[in-house]
């Protein structure tokens, strides 16, 4: 029996058939009848089967490079999913002085590490061996969990 390839910008992959297709990002938030709590690394992804707050499985599929954010408004499949940044596994990052803070930034910007950029710190997915360089850095380290927004890029969209 040979392999079978779905294309999957023409045909539902095997995962997701069957199930409700949110396909587009609208362009107003207005009223939504369910919430979709995802994590950064799943905003992220275009193409995806999760279960909405309420229960229900969803498929979405959206243009290749869509990033999901916070706020942003899915619809397909007489459905409208407001996305919300779930809480996820996240270091806090400080230091004594701004120098300080852009040193561990422009570290964590050369190994092409997602960061949120606040006003007093620093925010990144949590990482071990991250984590040991910037305490070598003489940053101060806080590991919780919150929702994580991280800049869209020079040459993306949001922040």
């Amino acid at each position: 029996m040979g392999m079978r390839i779905v294309d999957p910008d023409r045909e539902r992959p095997p995962e997701i058939a069957g199930l409700p297709l949110l396909d587009r990002v609208e362009a107003s938030a207005g009223e939504c009848g369910a919430v979709l709590r995802l994590p950064f690394d799943a905003r992220s992804r275009s193409r995806l089967r999760a279960r909405l707050a309420d229960g229900r499985e969803v498929a979405v599929v959206l243009p290749r490079g869509t990033v999901l954010r916070h706020g942003t408004v899915i619809a397909g499949a007489e459905l409208r999913v407001r996305v919300e940044a779930a809480d996820e596994d996240v270091l806090e990052v400080r230091a004594d002085t701004a120098l300080g803070l852009l040193r561990a930034a422009y570290h964590l910007g050369n190994r092409h590490v997602p960061v949120q950029v606040l006003a007093d710190r620093l925010v990144l997915g949590y990482d071990p061996v991250l984590a040991d360089m910037l305490v070598g850095l003489g940053a101060t380290l806080r590991r919780t969990w919150a929702p994580f927004e991280p800049e869209g890029g020079a040459y993306g969209h949001g922040h």
